[in-house]
């Protein structure tokens, strides 16, 4: 009798283990991107969501969000369950809007799990194509005694503060135009009814290339490499702006409510990572001047703590705000 209970019983214990195990996930995850479909947000969103779901078993499902300069998605992020069914996919504008609009809503720092880097881009400023202008000298000189408007993706976004700043520095009188994206804000641009503002090489990369609208320098410290011009786009910082404003690139990324157990953030952290290595994702990376920079999620929070602290200086030196 003794020599058929223990096997029975030790049958048991074994089983046991794989009633604890985590069935996560179990049904499609939703990657809520704060900005509307189009812009540069929503492909690099869709550009990881693929890999990242096969490696999880279950589709990453994108859901815009827009409104409020990305501040209505992030704090809907910040409020869902934190059960690892719903993640946030945000670039800069994750710490500038609140800081310019002083509204918060969430805490960057402290409501929310960092998932992992995901990189940067180089941001150009461009004008029409129409425009008689192709340097920045020639553009300053063009904006004095104009009443130029510029266009933003969204109100307290890095496009905002550099055009704003690009004003400043100058004497110029420029107002800022505020969008809900990049894609309708290119649509105005294009459209003639802006003449210029800053852009991503995702999203407007192709009106950029095909001599749509001109870019005359760029953020951050690396050029723009696919553009063809002899010589290659200069940056700001080549041109004798100020090295410490201009040179900054942001950063785009993943997160996740702060509450959501430690066993689901590694998987989505895993799941992050391995899209991060994917041959097709880096060469899409590159062919749309994205410049890869994983981070894991520690050094990832440490580099949004230290661009926060650079955009509230900066948005504190220029009295910038917003209304609304």
């Amino acid at each position: 009798m003794r020599r058929r209970a223990l096997p029975a019983l030790a049958a048991g214990l074994l089983a046991v283990p794989s009633f604890a195990q985590s069935s996560y996930p179990n049904r499609p995850i939703r990657m809520v991107v704060p900005l509307p479909p189009g812009g540069a947000t929503d492909i690099w969103a869709r550009l990881v969501a693929e890999p990242m779901g096969s490696f999880l078993g279950q589709p990453v499902v994108i859901e815009n969000r827009a409104g409020a300069g990305g501040m209505i998605g992030t704090e809907a992020v910040k409020n869902a369950a934190p059960d690892g069914y719903t993640i946030l996919f945000h670039i800069a504008s994750f710490v500038h809007t609140p800081v310019v609009l002083k509204r918060w809503p969430y805490q960057p720092l402290d409501d929310f799990a960092f998932i992992g880097k995901f990189g940067t881009t180089p941001l150009p400023w461009c004008v029409r194509a129409d425009l008689p202008v192709t340097s920045m000298a020639e553009f300053i000189a063009y904006a004095k005694g104009r009443n130029l408007s510029y266009g933003t993706y969204s109100p307290g976004s890095s496009g905002h503060a550099f055009g704003q700043l690009i004003s400043d520095l100058n004497g110029l009188d420029m107002q800022a135009v505020h969008y809900r994206g990049e894609a309708p804000m290119l649509q105005d641009v294009l459209g003639g009814r802006i003449p210029c503002a800053f852009h991503s090489m995702t999203g407007s990369g192709e009106a950029i290339r095909a001599g749509r609208i001109r870019p005359l320098a760029t953020l951050g410290t690396q050029g723009i490499p696919s553009l063809p011009r002899l010589p290659r786009l200069p940056t700001f910082v080549s041109l004798g702006f100020p090295a410490e404003d201009f040179a900054q690139s942001g950063f785009i990324g993943v997160f996740a409510p702060v509450r959501t157990p430690q066993p689901e953030q590694q998987r989505l952290v895993d799941a992050f990572r391995h899209a991060m290595t994917r041959p097709e994702v880096l060469q899409r990376m590159t062919e749309t001047d994205t410049i890869p920079l994983y981070l894991p999620p520690a050094e990832f929070r440490a580099d949004v703590a230290a661009y926060l602290k650079f955009w509230s200086a900066l948005v504190e030196r220029m009295n910038l705000s917003v209304e609304g």
